[in-house]
């Protein structure tokens, strides 16, 4: 990537990746508890996918509103 873009377009960008992140999160948990049922091995495997998302979406949210969530050690 070589193209510069100012503040406000890295702003939009964030906004989003933050928005498909949460979008993701939100299907992949509905996934995890719907498999759940059935398929025990491929609802942890959404459970994992989701996590991954929830944090991708903590980071995206730290970036955007800084000291909003607690630093936990």
């Amino acid at each position: 990537m070589t193209d510069v873009v100012d503040s406000n377009e890295l702003l939009r960008r964030i906004q989003r990746a933050r928005a498909c992140a949460g979008e993701e999160l939100r299907t992949w948990r509905s996934r995890s508890e719907e498999l759940g049922r059935t398929d025990p091995d491929a609802a942890r495997d959404a459970h994992v996918r989701a996590l991954s998302y929830e944090a991708v979406l903590d980071v995206m949210n730290e970036i955007l509103t800084p000291g909003r969530r607690p630093v936990e050690p």
